[in-house]
């Protein structure tokens, strides 16, 4: 039977990160104990440079984040060397320290994955795509040196509204009552953090670049977003003037003209 290696995913982020930024890396540190790290990638060079380094650390998957204009975080999964890439819009981002929830895995063991609503969306290749490569990307691999034999605990990806909603939960076994299991109380899950919203943006072809393959039509960039709200904060001042200008207009209307009998009286 033929055996393929245990995945090995390399994970570090550009120059330039914000501290949200930072703090989600090293979340994602923490969920991932095979992940190997990197110094921060400098924003001047080229993002296909990632893959030249993940094939020198000898690394099948890349996880790489990215910051525009120091407010807008992008999410590079990329498989090593022939690809393909997804870009991800990263939103609602709350890391485990701002969070404060009561639940605690076990460091380093290993996560469950579970997926839902990736078979039920209408492109269905796609979504498809995404789940593997996020299955390649989190999946810790069995017997790793740095990971412990043990599951407590589970990611959650779901897409919602044509995006991916990322959870994660521990999982709490039956209370102990006086040293013995209750069989009334079953296992629950409960929530750690972090959370994070991944909206796809385009796939490629290629390792971190190439052909475009997939576009998403209903994504919105946030510079168009920012765009719109400059527009709707302008438009107040413009129908300020347009009211001034109309209401000179009743005024100098509603004036009463001169009659030819007004200097009658006048000496």
């Amino acid at each position: 039977m033929r055996t393929f290696p245990p995945p090995k995913v390399l994970l570090f982020a550009t120059r330039g990160v914000t501290s949200r930024g930072r703090h989600l890396l090293e979340d994602l540190r923490r969920l991932l104990p095979h992940a190997k790290r990197e110094p921060k990638l400098d924003a001047k060079d080229r993002l296909d440079v990632a893959a030249e380094v993940a094939e020198t650390r000898s690394c099948d998957t890349i996880l790489l984040l990215e910051t525009r204009k120091r407010s807008d975080l992008y999410l590079w999964a990329a498989k090593t060397p022939a690809g393909p890439t997804v870009k991800f819009h990263v939103s609602n981002v709350h890391t485990m320290e701002e969070l404060h929830f009561p639940g605690n895995n076990l460091l380093h063991s290993r996560p469950l994955l579970a997926f839902d609503g990736f078979d039920n969306t209408p492109a269905t290749p796609v979504w498809g795509l995404l789940r593997e490569l996020l299955t390649h990307a989190f999946s810790a691999p069995r017997g790793h040196r740095h990971v412990k034999p043990f599951v407590d605990h589970i990611l959650l990806f779901t897409v919602l509204d044509g995006r991916v909603w990322v959870r994660h939960y521990q999982i709490t076994d039956a209370d102990n009552v006086e040293g013995k299991e209750d069989a009334t109380v079953g296992s629950g899950v409960v929530e750690i953090g972090p959370r994070l919203v991944l909206n796809p943006v385009r796939v490629f072809g290629g390792s971190m670049g190439g052909k475009t393959a997939w576009e998403n039509p209903a994504y919105v960039g946030p510079n168009e977003i920012r765009r719109a709200e400059r527009l709707r904060a302008s438009g107040g001042y413009k129908h300020r003037v347009i009211a001034k200008a109309d209401k000179g207009k009743r005024v100098a209307a509603s004036r009463r003209k001169p009659q030819p009998l007004d200097n009658m009286y006048r000496v």
